[in-house]
Parts: structure tokens; C-alpha cells; sequence
């Protein structure tokens, strides 16, 4: 039997067969990190404003409903490159590493015959695969002079803003390609990740600005499943000194700790967006004075969504909506009509499939995602998805305390289960958090505040989805809890 690696040449070289006649797209990839939906002014941010970013909406397509597969950074990026599932990729949590011998998107678009690059956040321990050029920070990285390791393996320090560098680092690259070929540029800030820190052109932004608050920013999670509770990502409360930048004001607790901190954690994290819009604009301005924006698709994500203060939290990892949600805002010109919003259920697991689509390459049979390139030129399939499986396995960990989770969201209902078993191979029972449920109907509670589990007046559909749950795991090779 062929192994997926062994597999590899095979489906490369049917890559190769599949190649469009014509003249293919080249395809920048632009993500960033822990930046919410709703702090995008594309998405109705009541919170800021985002005008480079929005200038790809403005000229092509915003999904309103994509979705991760797994609301972490690591694995999701494992997502995006893979187009598998995170128990099929094994990137399940921050400490697993993608296997550089195994395929990936990357490799496909070389082997089509595109030069490919990735500059910024790596984030997936071992170096790049598949990349004809790389320049990638250690881990997280730094805001302010940041360490970057080269394709040589030496590590250099640069002089400057993080977000900046990656912006010129991705210019220089652009400039310096190969004309006589399409490319694949993956340009992946740091930005905007906790500990928040702005650039100096930004410090003060927001200075005498009260920021709006969201209307769940003192959620106590009652009647929540005891997962809520248990969680370790409050603000103030959970927010350490090199978040803030400064003590809280003496006295200050519960309700009114919660309100200043949110105040100076949203500013600091709202800055720092601002430079990776900035950063944005100066890629679409080089697009233009290039000659290749018609050229060229340009997508801006996120690797998953983020609490900005939703529901008394910071960070992700949950199924609710703030963190399960991301932004994705595409503009490929002949494809997307300008302006247009498409409503249909995307997610991150699909991004693979839709670069190999739009370069004609074949997409590999065991990619579990599916091509958005329909859903760019304006027609949805018939058979299209209606709902969407989601599995969290990094239990307990990360200093959140955020109990292992996966569930099923339809574009109406949600049901999440909390399975309380720790990570590793012998999957030991952790007696401290028993298996819970917790059942959401969006239509008539979109903010999630009442846990509906017990309510009979939804039995019915809750055991069809429990159904149907069973199935996508099936589906999805995945291995209930």
C-alpha cells in the first residue's frame, strides 16, 4: 500500500498534467495572527478602522462565515498548508511539528511550476518545506528587533518593527522574482499576538479614545458548561504584567478591574493592527505600480479568530463564535465581483485546495478540504457544506486552562462537547473535568449566553446532530473521545 509521502510524486506529476493552459494567477497569501473578524472595519468593526485591508473586500469577496478547524496557531497553520484535519496532519497542539518530508500546498505549486516564498510567522518548529525562499521568526518572535532565522540556518537580527520587516522583507522578495514565472508568497505577521506591543508610530493612537465595549464583556458564563468557568483568559483578571504594561490602579477588582484593563489591552492590541494594515496597503500599492493586480489573487486571514473582550475574555481555543470565526477576505480580478459578500461556510481547511484550483493544478485526492473557487465566481454548488466539525485537543494547556472540546455548527445550531481527557498516548481521564454538553441556537442567541443543553423544546434536533456529529467524525477519520 502507498504511503501518503510515497504518494507524494504521484500526485505531483498529476498536478503537473492538470496545469491550465493559459496564463495561471499568482497568489499572495497574507495572514496574520489572533485578528478577529470584528476588528476589521470590512466586517462592521465598531472598534476601528481598517482601510487597506478593506480595499480587498471593496474589490472582491468577503466570506461572512469561515471557520477553523482548530482555533490554535500551530495547528491551524498545519491546516492551511496540509489541507488535513489536524489528527490526520498530527499537528494537533502548540508543541507538535509539521513533518518537512510530508506534503504539503507549497510543494504541489512548485511542482506546477510556481516559485514560492514564505516570510514571517512559521510557528511549525521544524524549517520550511517547499519553499524556493524563506525568512521565518523562531517561534513567536519579537515585536521590536526581531530575530529572523535565513534559508542558511543562521539567525540575524534586524533593526526595526516586526510587522515593518515582514513588509519589506515580502516587497524585497516580490521585486527580486523570477518574472518569467507565477508565484505563491505566503506573508504571515506576528501581529496582532499577545503581548500587544505597538510600533512607535503607534503608541499614543487611541489615547483619549474610550474604546467601545463589547456587550458581553462581563459574562460571568452562568449557566455555561463548567468549561467557561473554568478557563484562565479573563480580563484583567488573567492578563499579566507584560500584557498590560503597567499595574492597575490600586482597589481596583472584579467589574472595574475588567473595565480598565480592557481599555488598555484593546488599545495596545488595535495598534498594532494598524501596522499590519499599513503593511497590506504597501503590498496592494506594489501590486498596482507592478502591473499585476489583475494578475494576481490577494487573500487576508487570520489564523483564527479572537475574545476581544467577548464574554469577559481574551485568546481562543473555544468554540464560540468570536474565536471559531475568521476573517477571509479575497480579490482575484476576472473571479471576484467587487463588493459582493458570500455567505456559504468556508473554512480553513479548504485554502489548499483553492490555491491548487485557481493555479490549475490537481487537488490531491486525500486533502479534506474543498476548492472556494465556485464560491469566488459566484456560484455556489448545490451539495455545498451546511455544517462544519471542530475538534480542540490541547486540554487544560497553555496557561488558559481551556478544556478539550469538539462539536458540530450548522448555520443555525451548535453543539460542543467537552470531553475532559488529557493529551498523550495513554488519553488518561482527567477526573477533575467530567464530559459536558452545551447546545446553542444561533438565530435566537448569536452572543451564546444560554447553554440549551437541557431545554426539551430542542431534543429532537439535538440528537439529530449528535447524529450528525457521529458522521463528520466518521468523515473526517477522526476518532471520537
Amino acid at each position: 500500500m502507498l504511503s501518503r509521502r510515497n504518494l507524494f510524486p504521484l500526485l505531483a506529476g498529476a498536478a503537473l498534467s492538470a496545469q491550465a493552459p493559459k496564463k495561471r494567477p499568482n497568489i499572495i497569501f497574507i495572514m496574520s495572527d489572533d485578528h478577529a473578524a470584528h476588528a476589521i472595519s470590512a466586517y462592521g468593526s465598531k472598534i476601528n478602522k481598517t482601510p487597506q485591508i478593506d480595499r480587498i473586500a471593496q474589490g472582491g469577496t468577503r466570506f461572512a462565515n469561515c471557520f477553523v478547524t482548530n482555533s490554535i496557531c500551530t495547528p491551524s497553520r498545519g491546516v492551511i498548508l496540509t489541507g488535513l484535519y489536524s489528527h490526520l496532519s498530527g499537528i494537533k497542539t502548540l508543541n507538535d511539528q509539521i513533518d518537512p518530508a510530508a506534503p504539503n500546498v507549497a510543494k504541489y505549486l512548485q511542482t506546477a511550476g510556481y516559485q514560492t516564498a514564505i516570510i514571517g510567522k512559521w510557528h511549525l518548529v521544524t524549517n520550511p518545506a517547499g519553499f524556493d525562499y524563506w525568512k521565518v521568526l523562531p517561534g513567536q518572535g519579537l515585536y521590536n528587533n526581531p530575530v529572523f532565522i535565513e534559508m542558511n540556518g543562521e539567525r540575524k537580527k534586524y533593526d526595526g518593527y516586526c510587522t515593518d520587516l515582514i513588509g519589506d522583507f515580502s516587497l524585497d522578495w516580490l521585486k527580486k522574482r523570477d518574472r518569467n514565472k507565477p508565484f505563491f508568497l505566503m506573508c504571515h505577521h506576528k501581529a496582532p499576538h499577545r503581548e500587544w506591543t505597538p510600533s512607535a508610530k503607534y503608541k499614543d493612537l487611541f489615547k483619549d479614545v474610550e474604546i467601545p465595549e463589547p456587550d458581553t464583556l462581563y459574562d460571568e458564563h452562568k449557566g455555561r458548561a463548567g468549561a467557561a468557568e473554568r478557563s484562565r483568559m479573563r480580563v484583567g483578571q488573567d492578563n499579566t504584567k507584560s500584557d498590560l504594561k503597567m499595574d492597575p490602579p490600586p482597589g481596583l477588582e472584579g467589574n472595574a478591574l475588567r473595565k480598565w484593563a480592557y481599555q488598555v489591552y484593546i488599545k495596545d492590541y488595535l495598534r498594532c493592527i494598524q501596522s499590519v494594515d499599513d503593511n497590506v496597503g504597501r503590498v496592494l500599492d506594489y501590486l498596482d505600480q507592478d502591473g499585476i493586480a489583475d494578475d494576481t489573487m490577494i487573500i487576508y486571514n487570520s489564523d483564527q479568530g479572537f475574545f476581544l473582550g467577548d464574554h469577559g475574555w481574551f485568546d481562543k481555543r473555544f468554540m464560540y463564535e468570536e474565536c471559531l470565526r475568521t476573517p477571509l477576505l479575497v480579490r482575484w480580478p476576472g473571479h471576484t465581483k467587487p463588493g459582493t459578500v458570500n455567505n456559504d461556510m468556508a473554512l480553513n481547511l479548504d485554502f489548499a485546495p483553492t490555491f491548487l484550483d485557481a493555479a490549475g493544478a490537481a487537488v490531491p485526492k486525500d486533502m479534506q478540504g474543498v476548492s472556494l473557487k465556485p464560491l469566488l465566481d459566484g456560484k455556489t454548488p448545490k451539495n455545498w457544506r451546511t455544517e462544519m466539525y471542530y475538534r480542540y485537543w490541547m486540554h487544560l494547556g497553555g496557561g488558559h486552562n481551556v478544556t478539550a472540546n469538539y462539536g458540530i455548527r450548522t448555520h443555525r445550531y451548535k453543539l460542543i462537547y467537552y470531553y475532559g481527557k488529557a493529551l498523550g498516548s495513554k488519553g488518561a481521564v482527567d477526573t477533575d473535568t467530567p464530559p459536558e454538553w452545551e447546545f446553542f441556537d444561533l438565530q435566537k442567541d448569536p452572543r451564546e449566553m444560554r447553554n440549551a443543553y437541557s431545554d426539551p423544546v430542542y431534543a429532537k434536533t439535538i440528537k439529530e446532530l449528535k447524529g450528525r456529529l457521529t458522521k463528520l467524525q466518521g468523515y473526517y477519520k477522526d476518532t471520537p473521545a
